[in-house]
């Protein structure tokens, strides 16, 4: 984390708010990524080859943050079993939640939506709670 720095966190938080109002203005659809890339899961549906684009400009934003020459440093401590079942969590977790923390967070809050602002309480009371047991108890 030491090269984050207040302006790269601006610009980020600035390109992810810009990211869903586009999306929200051009197609009327929240920008929930579980949502979004469920919608690309069998059955198909018509018309949105917009989730493949905005899901692919999510995978291509590391590369191309790599190339304004800041190097992205990540260190994973856990094993690949652990990182499987902590995504088929979160996984079942946004589908029991009806979203995830960028479709309840970003754009839910911003709404004013009570059902998000309660989802994300939910999500970052127990994010920190399972990484306090899991550091500090296990």
């Amino acid at each position: 984390m030491n090269s984050l720095t207040i302006l790269s966190a601006l610009a980020g938080g600035a390109l992810i708010g810009l990211s869903a109002a586009l999306l929200l203005f051009t197609h009327k659809h929240t920008a929930g990524i579980s949502g979004i890339a469920a919608g690309l899961l069998p059955p198909w549906q018509l018309g949105s080859s917009w989730r493949g684009w905005f899901l692919a400009g999510l995978l291509a934003s590391a590369p191309l943050y790599r190339l304004s020459g800041t190097d992205i440093a990540l260190e994973l401590d856990a094993s690949p079993i652990w990182l499987a079942l902590a995504g088929l969590l979160v996984g079942y977790g946004t589908r029991l939640g009806g979203g995830c923390t960028s479709g309840h967070g970003v754009c839910g809050i911003a709404r004013l939506s009570l059902r998000s602002i309660v989802a994300t309480l939910t999500f970052m009371l127990t994010g920190g709670l399972t990484v306090f047991i899991v550091r500090h108890l296990l």
